[in-house]
């Protein structure tokens, strides 16, 4: 059984490792532009010993913003500032893909640009605050999308995934999970639709199947990776009790289109993680359940022994140790994580700290 410090064979890609860095929001884009700046680079660039680096969440489009100085992929400008992002993690040898996170409802209007305001699949308020320029903010009600505007939506996020490879990246990660707009389809709570984007199983799962079946038209299946959260409760959002019943069948509609990985963000049913695992052809990434606020911790990396996931990923570890998979090799020392710099701006607790000697 290989380790996690052997390479794996990624849809065609080698990547050095089975060790990934997880999507994680930094807040470190300049704004208006909505842009990844030099700081960027060298963030990721100090982390491209990961067998695979996925981006923060980054918008298809103008209204999938959700918070602050968050980057987009929806404008030349900003194709070209990811583009000096890629080479910098290219020079190091590492492998990026861009994740592309519409937040639907999560938002608020003074945090969009243009006049916009939040759209969701129905007209419901998530529960809860999100943090804009004047500062904390309660969540407003979204305005609810038309069958076009979801047509709209779908076209997007391939537009977005072919500047993604105009940018240089070697891939893009749709983002179905944490509540946000491809979840909130799936979910009971936020989704009161009562047409072909709603109601039963069939109906709610179609929208991330649309979005995963576009990127792969667009940039090729061995490109397009998806993330999901069943049973995630981030962002006030409440799947069906019956997880197996929704999340098996949009597995299964996944898998025939011969994605390049499937990424789960584990929410502690590892029985269903083993079912959704064995429905999985392709290679299977497992961000495994730590409990709330508790980050992945280095003895993951036996769940790629055992047998569990073919690679494994880390957030808040990765985040304050750019050398993790050396540090996981040699049983540490770890830097901790520096909660209050997560989302403050600047290079303190970005690019500050320090790697091993």
């Amino acid at each position: 059984m290989p380790t996690a410090f052997d390479p794996h064979e990624l849809a065609g890609t080698k990547v050095r490792n089975r060790i990934v860095m997880a999507p994680m929001t930094r807040s470190r884009a300049r704004e208006p532009e909505r842009i990844p700046t030099a700081l960027t680079a060298r963030y990721y660039a100090q982390r491209a010993g990961a067998g695979l680096i996925v981006t923060e969440g980054t918008q298809p489009s103008a209204v999938g913003q959700g918070y602050t100085n968050t980057p987009g992929l929806h404008s030349a400008e900003q194709v070209r500032a990811w583009r000096a992002v890629t080479d910098a993690v290219h020079a190091e040898g590492g492998v990026i893909f861009a994740q592309l996170m519409h937040t639907g409802r999560i938002g608020h209007p003074d945090v969009l640009p243009d006049g916009l305001a939040p759209v969701g699949p129905s007209a419901v308020r998530a529960r809860g605050k999100v943090y804009t320029h004047q500062g904390a903010a309660e969540f407003v009600t979204p305005r609810e999308l038309t069958d076009e505007e979801v047509h709209r939506t779908v076209r997007d996020f391939a537009d977005a995934a072919r500047n993604a490879i105009d940018a240089g990246f070697d891939g893009v990660e749709v983002h179905g999970a944490n509540g946000y707009l491809l979840h909130q389809f799936l979910s009971v709570n936020a989704n009161l639709r009562t047409d072909r984007w709603g109601g039963s199983v069939e109906n709610r799962i179609r929208l991330p199947l649309e979005v995963a079946r576009a990127v792969a038209g667009a940039i090729g299946p061995h490109r397009t990776g998806i993330r999901l959260s069943p049973g995630g409760t981030f962002n006030d959002i409440t799947d069906d009790a019956d997880l197996a019943g929704t999340y098996l069948p949009l597995v299964n509609g996944l898998a025939e289109l011969d994605l390049a990985y499937l990424h789960l963000a584990e929410q502690a049913d590892r029985a269903l993680t083993d079912r959704l695992r064995a429905a999985w052809p392709n290679t299977f990434i497992l961000n495994p359940a730590t409990g709330s606020g508790v980050p992945t911790g280095p003895d993951a990396v036996d769940l790629v022994a055992d047998g569990t996931a073919d690679l494994v990923s880390f957030g808040a570890l990765f985040l304050a140790n750019p050398d993790l998979p050396a540090r996981l090799a040699a049983d540490g020392p770890f830097n901790a994580p520096d909660r209050a710099t997560f989302y403050s701006g600047g290079e303190r607790g970005y690019t500050d700290y320090p790697a091993l000697d």
